[in-house]
């Protein structure tokens, strides 16, 4: 009995084609309009870069960014050092698929539900809220995505080289720094590119544990959306994109170093 021939299967290529249109389509058409000269957010009225312009005086927007940067900086130092440590404490001391499991829940479980939670702990202690509070927060969530690409490096590290640092004479501390964070390090570095982008642009845990005091970025928008769409918004979340993007794709391309390694 023969082997029926393979039939071209390039009809196969249109659904990917369509949720591909439908994912990006959006995003593009905020970046066209971004640079729109009317103001009507969706009706084309020349090219034109004056939403920028405006977005730059806009004393709101300015604050709300360094309010974003501030927490988005402090999140990633913070959650990267605790995830780092976290994910070397649950590979080399308990190596339990439980505690593994439990420690990775702030990544999985939904951002209400975090949000919620946190509120409720911290209304629980006595804490005012304000930027102290959102930069907790972040550092909850992005610990465990340090933690998660962390740990994924150590599975494909050799333990033997930290056994032959012990061997010749080095301590804990000196094998820790000399051997385990340099060999870590694309994975340290691209955990907290993901953490600092997550943080950039995260919105329900900061609205529900941040200050009416210290908007970040996100609640700005947020709080210029209810109003409606402007071209000035478009301009914003084309910048917001670009930054994003950026971030991510470096991140991946780190990841796909450690690998390589």
């Amino acid at each position: 009995m023969g082997v029926a021939p393979v039939r071209n299967l390039g009809w196969l290529r249109l659904p990917f084609l369509l949720t591909f249109v439908f994912l990006y389509l959006p995003l593009v058409v905020v970046v066209v309009m971004s640079f729109n000269g009317s103001k009507q957010p969706f009706s084309w009225g020349g090219f034109s870069t004056r939403w920028y312009g405006v977005l730059a005086s806009d004393t709101a927007v300015r604050q709300g960014l360094i309010n974003t940067l501030i927490v988005a900086v402090g999140a990633t130092i913070l959650a990267t050092i605790l995830g780092t440590l976290l994910a070397i404490g649950l590979s080399r001391f308990t190596r339990s698929a439980l505690l593994e499991a439990y420690s990775l829940t702030p990544a999985i479980i939904p951002d209400l539900a975090l949000a919620i939670g946190l509120l409720v702990l911290f209304s629980a202690i006595g804490m005012t809220l304000g930027l102290h509070s959102v930069l907790l927060a972040h550092v909850v969530f992005g610990m465990a995505f340090v933690a998660a690409v962390v740990t994924a490096r150590l599975g494909q590290n050799d333990p033997s080289l930290e056994e032959a640092s012990g061997d010749l004479g080095a301590n804990a501390v000196t094998t820790f720094f000399k051997i385990t964070v340099p060999t870590l390090l694309p994975a340290i570095v691209a955990g907290a590119l993901l953490v600092f982008t997550l943080s950039l642009d995260e919105f329900v845990i900061a609205f529900f544990t941040d200050g009416p005091a210290t908007p970040t970025l996100p609640i700005v928008i947020y709080s210029m959306v209810r109003f409606g769409v402007t071209p000035e918004i478009n301009a914003l979340a084309a910048l917001l994109l670009l930054v994003s993007f950026t971030v991510v794709i470096a991140a991946q391309r780190i990841t796909r170093l450690t690998d390589a390694v």
